[in-house]
Formats: structure tokens, C-alpha cells, sequence
């Protein structure tokens, strides 16, 4: 075996993927596993993580880390466009792109709702997601590496909730654009496979965020609190080890919709 077909061997063994909101919560956890697994990983959060470059470090693996906000798609896009342009297709053996950020807006009725609050909310939730996605397949649909789509849902986008009008509306769409997503996909010889996936109940700062929101203003705030004191919720760590290990199943994408506790 020559020195060529060797490195090409190790070129074709490495994975690259892209993961936004990987500063905290579950986003976080999913950073700090797959450097583990050795992942060249590229991060986009508002805020760059030390400690995500220290174990980088530490693992010997790559990370580059985009400070961007995500309310601000169309910049990003081109970005993001413009690097994977760049990339050397043949290297990898898969690349995926994780739509994880999200942003809950304020907890009210939507009669109470300010504007700027459901711009943000929809820009970052459902408008990122679709632009980066559209740039990721048009991207490396020549490429011959194994390509996935896994877009980070929610219970709440397949059941309304009082006061979350606009979060319930985002991952819904998010749900259904991956549905029409999956049928563009299947009809090419080499499509992405797809999938919105829903992680379950986590302990993060957005489920603290519910629980400290006025009953009076939020009828399900009762049903929150007793997650948490029913020690129903899930660490960080453990759903990013769930949520990775459903990226990784042999059926990931027969089902563009899905839960991570789906057998």
C-alpha cells in the first residue's frame, strides 16, 4: 500500500460537522462529545467556549469556533457558503449539519407579545435553520461523503401551549420544512439523509426559564416545576449522548420527524 493510498485512507476516515448554539445547555455537552469521537468540528454561537478550545487541545482534534448571531441569517449564509466552497470534498468520510440554537421568547400570550421579541424568535428558531440548511446541501451535493441533516425540535412543536405561541410555531415549522426537505432529498442519487428530531425534557437554562415564569401568565408553569422536582429532566450530557447516538443509528433519516426516545 503506498504512502498516497494511505493518507487517502486517513482523509477518508474523518468527519466534519457543523453545530450551531454550541455555547451552552445541550449544545455544549454535544461540542465536548463529538472533539471526543474526533470530529473536525466547526461551532456558531453568539460566544466563543475556552473550554471547548482546551479540549480541543487536549484531543487533538480540530475546532473552529464562529461568534455570529444568529438573528442575522443572511450574513451567515454567505459565510458559510463561502468556506464550505473552500473545503476539500474528498476529504470526508461524512458531514453533518446540527441546527441546535434556538431562543424561547418572552413567556406571555401572544395579544402580550412584543414585536422584536417574535422577529427574534422566529429569525433564530425556523429562518436560520432553513438558510443554513439550504447552504449546506447546495454545498456538498457533489460531495462523496455520507451527508446528514439533523435539525434539534421539540415535543412542543407537535403540542400547542398556552403562552408559546411562537415557540410551538417554530419548531412545528421546523418539523415540517424537514418534512419537504426529505422528500427533495430521497429523489437524488446521493441525497442527505434528514431528520427533526425532538430530545426529550433537559435541565437547561430555557426549561429554568419556564419555571420561573408567572403562573399567572403561564397555565403550564405547574406541569415545569414538577419535572424539576420529579427529577424528570434529563442532564445536558446525557441527552447530547442520546441525541448523538440516534445521529449515528443505521436508520437515521427514515423518519424526517422524530423523537430521541423513538425505539
Amino acid at each position: 500500500m503506498t504512502g498516497i493510498t494511505m493518507q487517502l485512507m486517513t482523509q477518508a476516515s474523518q468527519h466534519l460537522t457543523l453545530l450551531t448554539g454550541a455555547s451552552r445547555g445541550m449544545g455544549l455537552a454535544m461540542a465536548h462529545q463529538l472533539l471526543s469521537q474526533g470530529h473536525t468540528l466547526l461551532c456558531i454561537s453568539r460566544s466563543q467556549q475556552d473550554a471547548l478550545t482546551q479540549h480541543a487541545e487536549q484531543s487533538s482534534a480540530t475546532l473552529l469556533q464562529w461568534t455570529h448571531d444568529l438573528a442575522d441569517s443572511a450574513t451567515l449564509s454567505a459565510r458559510l457558503q463561502t468556506w464550505l466552497d473552500q473545503q476539500d470534498s474528498k476529504a470526508w468520510a461524512s458531514v453533518t449539519l446540527i441546527n441546535n440554537a434556538g431562543v424561547i421568547p418572552h413567556i406571555n400570550p401572544l395579544s402580550e407579545a412584543e414585536a422584536n421579541d417574535l422577529a427574534r424568535a422566529l429569525r433564530v428558531g425556523l429562518e436560520a435553520p432553513m438558510q443554513l440548511s439550504a447552504v449546506f446541501l447546495r454545498a456538498t451535493a457533489a460531495w462523496p461523503a455520507e451527508r446528514k441533516l439533523l435539525n434539534i425540535s421539540s415535543g412542543l412543536g407537535r403540542k400547542a401551549m398556552a403562552a408559546q405561541a411562537a415557540y410551538c410555531a417554530v419548531k412545528a415549522g421546523m418539523d415540517h420544512f424537514t418534512r419537504c426537505v426529505a422528500l427533495e432529498e430521497a429523489l437524488k442519487a446521493q441525497g442527505a439523509k434528514v431528520c427533526s428530531l425532538a430530545p426529550g425534557v433537559i435541565d437547561t437554562d430555557m426549561q429554568q426559564q419556564l419555571r420561573n415564569a408567572a403562573p399567572s401568565a403561564f397555565p403550564d408553569w405547574e406541569n415545569f416545576a414538577r419535572l424539576k422536582t420529579g427529577g424528570q429532566l434529563s442532564s445536558p450530557e446525557d441527552a447530547a449522548r442520546r441525541v448523538l447516538a440516534y445521529l449515528a443509528r443505521p436508520d437515521f433519516g427514515t423518519r424526517p420527524v422524530a423523537d430521541v426516545r423513538d425505539q
